[in-house]
Protein backbone atom coordinates (compact mmCIF):
# COMPACT_ATOMS: atom_id res chain seq x y z
CA UNK A 1 0.00 0.00 0.00
CA UNK A 2 1.10 3.53 -0.92
CA UNK A 3 0.37 6.83 0.19
CA UNK A 4 1.69 8.76 -2.77
CA UNK A 5 1.10 5.84 -5.28
CA UNK A 6 -2.23 4.51 -4.78
CA UNK A 7 -3.41 1.39 -6.17
CA UNK A 8 -6.56 0.12 -6.82
CA UNK A 9 -7.49 -3.63 -7.96
CA UNK A 10 -10.62 -5.11 -9.47
CA UNK A 11 -10.54 -9.12 -9.02
CA UNK A 12 -12.72 -11.48 -10.92
CA UNK A 13 -12.80 -14.38 -12.91
CA UNK A 14 -13.41 -14.16 -16.63
CA UNK A 15 -17.11 -13.59 -18.13
CA UNK A 16 -17.52 -12.34 -14.09
CA UNK A 17 -18.55 -9.07 -15.30
CA UNK A 18 -15.08 -7.19 -14.18
CA UNK A 19 -15.09 -4.84 -17.31
CA UNK A 20 -18.54 -3.61 -15.73
CA UNK A 21 -16.84 -2.64 -12.72
CA UNK A 22 -13.79 -0.68 -14.82
CA UNK A 23 -16.49 1.45 -16.61
CA UNK A 24 -17.63 2.61 -13.74
CA UNK A 25 -14.43 3.33 -12.12
CA UNK A 26 -14.00 5.27 -15.43
CA UNK A 27 -16.57 7.38 -15.13
CA UNK A 28 -15.27 8.77 -11.57
CA UNK A 29 -11.50 8.91 -13.22
CA UNK A 30 -13.15 11.03 -15.62
CA UNK A 31 -15.45 13.15 -13.58
CA UNK A 32 -12.46 13.42 -10.82
CA UNK A 33 -9.86 14.50 -13.67
CA UNK A 34 -7.72 11.68 -12.69
CA UNK A 35 -4.97 10.13 -14.82
CA UNK A 36 -5.10 6.38 -13.94
CA UNK A 37 -2.13 3.65 -14.99
CA UNK A 38 -4.32 1.44 -16.70
CA UNK A 39 -3.09 -2.54 -16.01
CA UNK A 40 -5.29 -5.78 -18.00
CA UNK A 41 -4.68 -8.32 -15.88
CA UNK A 42 -4.43 -10.52 -19.24
CA UNK A 43 -1.16 -8.69 -19.85
CA UNK A 44 0.07 -10.81 -17.40
CA UNK A 45 -0.52 -14.43 -18.60
CA UNK A 46 2.40 -16.39 -19.04
CA UNK A 47 2.12 -17.75 -22.64
CA UNK A 48 0.31 -16.08 -25.65
CA UNK A 49 -2.41 -17.75 -27.51
CA UNK A 50 -0.41 -20.45 -29.30
CA UNK A 51 1.82 -20.96 -26.55
CA UNK A 52 -1.14 -21.94 -24.21
CA UNK A 53 -2.55 -24.07 -26.24
CA UNK A 54 0.77 -25.89 -26.88
CA UNK A 55 1.18 -25.69 -22.74
CA UNK A 56 -2.23 -27.30 -22.39
CA UNK A 57 -1.67 -29.92 -24.82
CA UNK A 58 1.65 -30.57 -23.11
CA UNK A 59 0.35 -30.64 -19.44
CA UNK A 60 -2.59 -33.02 -20.49
CA UNK A 61 0.02 -35.92 -21.76
CA UNK A 62 1.86 -35.81 -18.21
CA UNK A 63 -2.10 -36.14 -16.23
CA UNK A 64 -2.73 -32.85 -15.87
CA UNK A 65 -6.01 -31.67 -16.72
CA UNK A 66 -6.44 -28.86 -14.92
CA UNK A 67 -3.75 -26.67 -16.00
CA UNK A 68 -5.61 -23.14 -16.60
CA UNK A 69 -4.94 -19.26 -16.58
CA UNK A 70 -6.33 -19.24 -13.62
CA UNK A 71 -3.48 -20.99 -11.51
CA UNK A 72 -0.39 -19.11 -10.82
CA UNK A 73 1.68 -21.72 -12.95
CA UNK A 74 -0.13 -19.79 -16.00
CA UNK A 75 0.80 -16.17 -14.94
CA UNK A 76 3.71 -13.93 -14.13
CA UNK A 77 2.53 -13.56 -10.85
CA UNK A 78 6.18 -12.29 -9.59
CA UNK A 79 6.07 -10.08 -12.28
CA UNK A 80 2.70 -8.66 -11.40
CA UNK A 81 3.84 -8.29 -8.13
CA UNK A 82 6.66 -6.38 -8.68
CA UNK A 83 4.56 -3.89 -11.09
CA UNK A 84 2.66 -3.12 -7.38
CA UNK A 85 5.41 -3.02 -5.29
CA UNK A 86 7.43 -0.61 -7.94
CA UNK A 87 4.31 1.78 -8.54
CA UNK A 88 3.72 2.06 -4.49
CA UNK A 89 6.98 3.13 -4.41
CA UNK A 90 8.02 5.31 -7.43
CA UNK A 91 4.64 5.66 -9.16
CA UNK A 92 6.71 4.00 -12.10
CA UNK A 93 6.53 0.36 -13.66
CA UNK A 94 6.64 -1.82 -16.58
CA UNK A 95 3.94 -3.10 -18.50
CA UNK A 96 2.50 -4.43 -21.54
CA UNK A 97 -0.79 -5.32 -23.79
CA UNK A 98 -2.50 -8.77 -24.70
CA UNK A 99 -4.12 -8.12 -28.06
CA UNK A 100 -7.42 -10.12 -28.26
CA UNK A 101 -8.53 -9.91 -31.39
CA UNK A 102 -7.70 -8.23 -34.67
CA UNK A 103 -9.02 -4.96 -33.73
CA UNK A 104 -6.94 -4.54 -31.11
CA UNK A 105 -3.84 -6.63 -32.74
CA UNK A 106 -4.51 -3.93 -35.66
CA UNK A 107 -2.55 -0.65 -34.80
CA UNK A 108 0.64 -2.88 -33.49
CA UNK A 109 0.96 -4.85 -36.60
CA UNK A 110 0.81 -7.92 -34.70
CA UNK A 111 -1.02 -11.14 -34.36
CA UNK A 112 -3.95 -11.72 -32.74
CA UNK A 113 -3.69 -13.59 -29.41
CA UNK A 114 0.21 -12.09 -28.97
CA UNK A 115 1.77 -9.58 -26.32
CA UNK A 116 2.59 -6.45 -27.02
CA UNK A 117 6.74 -5.29 -25.75
CA UNK A 118 6.81 -4.29 -22.35
CA UNK A 119 6.77 -0.59 -21.75
CA UNK A 120 7.37 1.89 -18.70
CA UNK A 121 4.30 3.52 -17.35
CA UNK A 122 2.71 6.74 -18.68
CA UNK A 123 4.49 9.27 -16.62
CA UNK A 124 2.45 11.17 -14.03
CA UNK A 125 -0.40 9.05 -13.56
CA UNK A 126 -2.29 9.48 -10.65
CA UNK A 127 -3.05 6.38 -9.39
CA UNK A 128 -2.79 2.90 -10.77
CA UNK A 129 -6.10 0.73 -12.01
CA UNK A 130 -5.45 -3.14 -12.36
CA UNK A 131 -8.48 -5.27 -13.64
CA UNK A 132 -8.18 -9.11 -13.91
CA UNK A 133 -7.76 -12.49 -12.41
CA UNK A 134 -5.36 -11.98 -9.42
CA UNK A 135 -5.29 -8.45 -8.04
CA UNK A 136 -6.04 -10.30 -4.80
CA UNK A 137 -3.52 -13.02 -5.14
CA UNK A 138 -1.15 -14.19 -2.18
CA UNK A 139 0.31 -17.51 -1.68
CA UNK A 140 3.07 -18.11 0.89
CA UNK A 141 6.17 -16.59 -1.53
CA UNK A 142 3.96 -13.69 -2.95
CA UNK A 143 1.19 -10.83 -1.54
CA UNK A 144 0.01 -9.00 -4.37
CA UNK A 145 -3.02 -8.33 -1.86
CA UNK A 146 -1.04 -6.25 0.34
CA UNK A 147 0.28 -4.10 -2.18
CA UNK A 148 -3.15 -2.59 -2.95
CA UNK A 149 -5.10 0.15 -1.28
CA UNK A 150 -8.55 -0.32 -2.79
CA UNK A 151 -9.16 -4.04 -4.00
CA UNK A 152 -12.26 -4.75 -4.99
CA UNK A 153 -14.39 -8.25 -5.95
CA UNK A 154 -16.77 -8.83 -8.60
CA UNK A 155 -18.33 -12.28 -7.66
CA UNK A 156 -21.83 -13.08 -9.94
CA UNK A 157 -23.00 -16.74 -8.42
CA UNK A 158 -21.67 -19.65 -9.88
CA UNK A 159 -24.53 -20.72 -12.21
CA UNK A 160 -25.03 -17.09 -13.46
CA UNK A 161 -20.89 -16.45 -14.12
CA UNK A 162 -21.15 -20.14 -16.07
CA UNK A 163 -24.07 -18.58 -18.02
CA UNK A 164 -22.45 -15.50 -18.50
CA UNK A 165 -19.12 -17.44 -20.20
CA UNK A 166 -21.25 -19.62 -22.15
CA UNK A 167 -22.77 -16.89 -24.07
CA UNK A 168 -19.61 -14.66 -24.44
CA UNK A 169 -17.39 -17.37 -25.69
CA UNK A 170 -19.95 -19.00 -27.94
CA UNK A 171 -21.76 -16.05 -29.28
CA UNK A 172 -18.41 -13.46 -29.40
CA UNK A 173 -15.77 -16.15 -30.19
CA UNK A 174 -17.50 -19.03 -31.81
CA UNK A 175 -16.43 -21.84 -29.21
CA UNK A 176 -18.95 -24.82 -29.04
CA UNK A 177 -21.05 -25.66 -26.00
CA UNK A 178 -18.59 -28.61 -25.43
CA UNK A 179 -15.31 -26.37 -25.74
CA UNK A 180 -16.65 -23.88 -23.09
CA UNK A 181 -17.77 -26.91 -20.57
CA UNK A 182 -14.25 -28.32 -21.05
CA UNK A 183 -12.62 -25.00 -19.98
CA UNK A 184 -15.49 -25.03 -17.21
CA UNK A 185 -14.50 -28.14 -15.75
CA UNK A 186 -10.90 -27.79 -16.41
CA UNK A 187 -10.07 -24.63 -14.64
CA UNK A 188 -12.32 -25.47 -11.23
CA UNK A 189 -9.56 -26.66 -9.16
CA UNK A 190 -7.65 -23.39 -9.47
CA UNK A 191 -11.00 -21.07 -9.29
CA UNK A 192 -11.44 -23.06 -5.25
CA UNK A 193 -7.93 -22.71 -4.85
CA UNK A 194 -6.75 -19.38 -6.11
CA UNK A 195 -9.62 -17.09 -6.94
CA UNK A 196 -11.85 -17.61 -4.13
CA UNK A 197 -9.71 -16.95 -1.58
CA UNK A 198 -8.95 -13.98 -2.99
CA UNK A 199 -12.65 -12.85 -2.26
CA UNK A 200 -11.48 -13.11 1.60
CA UNK A 201 -8.84 -10.68 1.04
CA UNK A 202 -10.87 -7.93 -0.85
CA UNK A 203 -11.94 -4.31 0.68
CA UNK A 204 -15.26 -4.19 -0.83
CA UNK A 205 -17.72 -7.00 -3.17
CA UNK A 206 -20.14 -7.36 -5.45
CA UNK A 207 -22.12 -10.40 -6.05
CA UNK A 208 -24.74 -10.21 -8.64
CA UNK A 209 -27.94 -12.94 -7.31
CA UNK A 210 -30.53 -13.76 -10.14
CA UNK A 211 -34.39 -13.29 -9.51
CA UNK A 212 -35.08 -15.94 -12.38
CA UNK A 213 -34.43 -19.72 -12.18
CA UNK A 214 -30.78 -20.52 -12.89
CA UNK A 215 -30.82 -24.09 -11.70
CA UNK A 216 -29.41 -25.61 -15.27
CA UNK A 217 -26.84 -22.99 -16.57
CA UNK A 218 -26.07 -24.91 -19.19
CA UNK A 219 -29.88 -24.88 -20.98
CA UNK A 220 -30.11 -21.16 -20.25
CA UNK A 221 -31.21 -19.15 -23.62
CA UNK A 222 -30.77 -15.91 -22.45
CA UNK A 223 -28.32 -13.86 -19.76
CA UNK A 224 -30.46 -12.76 -16.40
CA UNK A 225 -30.68 -8.73 -17.07
CA UNK A 226 -29.97 -6.75 -14.44
CA UNK A 227 -33.51 -6.02 -13.35
CA UNK A 228 -33.85 -9.85 -13.22
CA UNK A 229 -30.91 -9.55 -10.51
CA UNK A 230 -30.10 -8.29 -7.23
CA UNK A 231 -26.95 -7.12 -5.93
CA UNK A 232 -25.33 -7.68 -2.68
CA UNK A 233 -22.37 -5.58 -1.89
CA UNK A 234 -20.59 -6.80 1.09
CA UNK A 235 -17.84 -4.22 3.13
CA UNK A 236 -14.84 -5.91 4.52
CA UNK A 237 -15.04 -2.80 7.03
CA UNK A 238 -17.81 -0.94 7.42
CA UNK A 239 -16.98 1.58 9.60
CA UNK A 240 -16.87 5.19 7.84
CA UNK A 241 -19.85 4.01 5.13
CA UNK A 242 -22.51 6.12 5.20
CA UNK A 243 -25.68 3.06 4.85
CA UNK A 244 -28.28 5.44 5.92
CA UNK A 245 -27.32 7.98 3.06
CA UNK A 246 -27.07 4.78 0.52
CA UNK A 247 -30.24 3.31 1.23
CA UNK A 248 -31.86 6.49 1.11
CA UNK A 249 -30.73 7.14 -2.96
CA UNK A 250 -30.42 3.74 -4.03
CA UNK A 251 -34.47 2.86 -4.25
CA UNK A 252 -35.28 -0.67 -3.34
CA UNK A 253 -32.11 -1.47 -1.37
CA UNK A 254 -31.96 -2.98 2.44
CA UNK A 255 -29.36 -4.10 4.51
CA UNK A 256 -29.29 -8.24 5.51
CA UNK A 257 -26.04 -7.68 7.79
CA UNK A 258 -24.26 -5.04 9.64
CA UNK A 259 -21.73 -5.22 6.85
CA UNK A 260 -24.19 -5.89 4.08
CA UNK A 261 -26.36 -4.41 1.62
CA UNK A 262 -28.44 -5.58 -0.90
CA UNK A 263 -30.51 -3.27 -4.09
CA UNK A 264 -31.98 -3.93 -7.21
CA UNK A 265 -29.20 -4.96 -9.93
CA UNK A 266 -30.06 -2.03 -12.14
CA UNK A 267 -28.53 0.02 -9.62
CA UNK A 268 -25.19 -1.51 -9.98
CA UNK A 269 -23.56 1.37 -11.92
CA UNK A 270 -25.31 4.01 -9.67
CA UNK A 271 -23.91 1.99 -6.47
CA UNK A 272 -20.35 1.56 -7.49
CA UNK A 273 -20.00 5.58 -8.54
CA UNK A 274 -21.93 6.36 -4.78
CA UNK A 275 -19.24 3.96 -3.18
CA UNK A 276 -16.19 4.26 -4.70
CA UNK A 277 -16.09 7.82 -5.67
CA UNK A 278 -15.56 9.08 -1.71
CA UNK A 279 -12.71 5.72 -1.67
CA UNK A 280 -11.07 7.38 -4.36
CA UNK A 281 -11.60 11.07 -3.02
CA UNK A 282 -10.05 10.03 0.20
CA UNK A 283 -6.73 8.36 -1.77
CA UNK A 284 -6.25 11.34 -3.55
CA UNK A 285 -6.45 13.67 -0.41
CA UNK A 286 -3.67 11.59 1.22
CA UNK A 287 -2.00 11.77 -2.05
CA UNK A 288 -1.98 15.43 -2.10
CA UNK A 289 -1.23 15.77 1.69
CA UNK A 290 1.68 13.33 1.39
Amino acid sequence: MSVKHPIIAVTGSSGAGTTTVMKAFQHIFRREKLKPGIVEGDAFHRFDRLGMRARLKEEETQGNKHFSHFGPEANLIEELEKLFRSYAKTGTGKIRHYLHDADEAGPYQQEPGTFTPWVDLPENTDLLFYEGLHGGYADEQHNIAAAVDLLVGVVPIINLEWIQKLHRDKNMRGYSQEAVVDTILRRMPDYINHLCPQFSRTHVNFQRVPTVDTSNPFIARDIPTADESMLVIRFADPKGIDFQYLLSMLHGSMMTRPNNIVCPGGKMGLAMQMIFTPMILRLMDKKRRA
